[in-house]
């Protein structure tokens, strides 16, 4: 691999802002300064450019199966390409232990699905739905010898992947010692069933009673719980894609004792409310996610919790499902369910992460362009055991570097972006702020909107302790 030299951009970390030029060898860093020069290097100009360490995306998921036959639409190809066009240099993606499966046995299929098709570079969580003897023995060697830190267990959607506190506790108390920490889909998932079971009972059956069976207050409830059975165990807990007040303040009563509880948020939460549930007929399916949208009184919430670090990361939850069954076929669409607690449950958006951020955060003055790095880059690589190989612009570091044009508008729609998926939850919106080139270990990717990667250029990630450094 060639040397490449950046001349004269902006440099943003998230803790540095400065003009000068980054010098790339052997897919690395190698210098930082000013007026930089490299005779046989590959110059790139960034004059008016913002330079920013490549994102870190650790929630989405790439060609997943749901149960049924039904699978998320974009393949480890085509949702990494995605990922890149964004802005996105890593993902952590999910390896989901199935009944009676081994979790070495899960990680080993999704390495050998990833490992040919992924363009940006890749880790795994690991996903527990039977936590017996056997499995709970595997974990230190998945956290010491395979590089997965992180677990990630349910608690919602009973009979499926839903498992009991006993067992919460159990893992955590297992992978502890070894660094590693469990992160929680935190919704009293019994309760919700019996909301879900009256709602059909009454003939209540379209799109928006997804919202209407999933109140906050059973996602507060659960977030408040599992942090006291992480209390217990002694033990750091994230919880995944909080939307609620309620969690929220679950979160913030916690740090405030000193418990090393964290969270993150989604792009949807922040950007979309309730409202969209309104839409007539299948429409409001699009917006079928878990948790659901929530009020406006939420999202304010939510960006006060960003701004003072109650919440740590913004990450996708990119689950995304068609919405017309002609793209991909019935089983990677929404419309293979019948009533709202059928539909394929997730949403499209790894593509606009950064773009979405920079424009509603920076733009609009919510959060400043150190804050956004963090977010977007440096705290999720600490926070899942990548940092400083991925997350910040170092001496040292993975060459995985986004030049950002923070002045160029331009439009979010289904029609350019780079997943599968054939809709946008943000369609139409306007936003100030493009990703302009895309270097993966200094190896330019995204090019002015033309593809430079290939398929299988990713390389895994194998990760250290999650939830130490923060």
């Amino acid at each position: 691999m060639g040397r490449v030299l950046i001349k004269g951009g902006r440099i943003v970390t998230a803790v540095d802002d400065y003009v000068g030029d980054l010098l790339f060898d052997h897919g690395r860093i190698e210098a930082i300064g000013r007026e930089l020069e490299a005779g046989d290097a590959e110059v790139h100009d960034a004059g008016g450019l913002l330079i920013l360490p490549g994102g870190v995306d650790v929630h989405v998921h790439m060609e997943t199966p749901m149960g049924n036959g039904i699978e998320t639409c974009d393949s480890f190809e085509s949702g990494t390409r995605s990922a890149a066009f964004g802005g996105t240099t890593t993902i952590v993606d999910f390896a989901q232990q199935a009944r009676g499966e081994s979790p070495k046995a899960a990680l080993d299929r999704r390495l050998a699905a990833a490992e040919t098709q992924c363009s940006v570079d890749y880790g795994f969580h690991s996903i527990l739905t039977d936590v017996n003897a056997a499995a709970l023995a595997e974990l230190p060697d998945l956290v010491n010898h395979e590089g997965v830190s992180s677990f990630k267990l349910y608690m919602a959607y009973p009979d499926v992947l839903m498992v009991d506190d006993a067992a919460i506790y159990r893992t955590m108390r297992r992978v502890g010692d070894h660094g590693g920490m469990v992160n929680l889909h935190a919704e009293n998932g019994v309760v919700i069933q019996a909301l879900v079971d009256e709602a059909l009972a009454a003939g209540n059956t379209s799109p928006k009673y997804h919202q209407l069976t999933r109140p906050q207050l059973m996602e507060g409830e659960a977030t408040h719980r599992v942090i006291r059975i992480a209390e217990l165990a002694e033990v750091p807990v994230y919880i995944v894609h909080l939307s609620a007040i309620e969690a929220l303040e679950a979160v913030v009563e916690a740090r405030d004792r000193g418990i090393h509880a964290f969270a993150e948020t989604c792009p949807h939460y922040l950007f979309l409310d309730k409202s969209e549930y309104e839409r007539p007929g299948f429409e409001a399916a699009k917006f079928v996610m878990t948790p659901p949208l929530r009020d406006r009184e939420c999202q304010d919430a939510l960006w006060r919790g960003l701004r003072f670090d109650d919440l740590q990361i913004v990450s996708t939850d990119h689950c995304p499902f068609c919405f017309n069954e002609k793209s991909h076929g019935l089983l990677k669409s929404k419309r293979a369910g019948k009533d709202f607690s059928k539909i394929p449950n997730g949403a499209p958006g790894v593509e606009f992460r950064l773009m979405l951020l920079y424009d509603g955060g920076v733009n609009e003055g919510r959060i400043n362009l150190n804050r956004f790095v963090q977010l977007t880059a440096t705290a999720p690589a600490k926070m899942f055991g990548l940092f400083p190989r991925k997350g910040t612009i170092a001496v040292g570091s993975d060459a995985d570097i986004v030049l950002f044009d923070p002045n160029q508008r331009h439009t979010l729609s289904a029609t350019t972006h780079h997943s599968n998926v054939d809709y946008s939850l943000f369609e139409g919106r306007v936003v100030q702020g493009k990703v302009r080139k895309v270097f993966l270990r200094g190896e330019l990717i995204v090019e002015e909107g033309a593809w430079k990667g290939r398929a299988g250029m990713g390389r895994y990630q194998r990760r250290s302790a999650s939830g130490r450094i923060i």
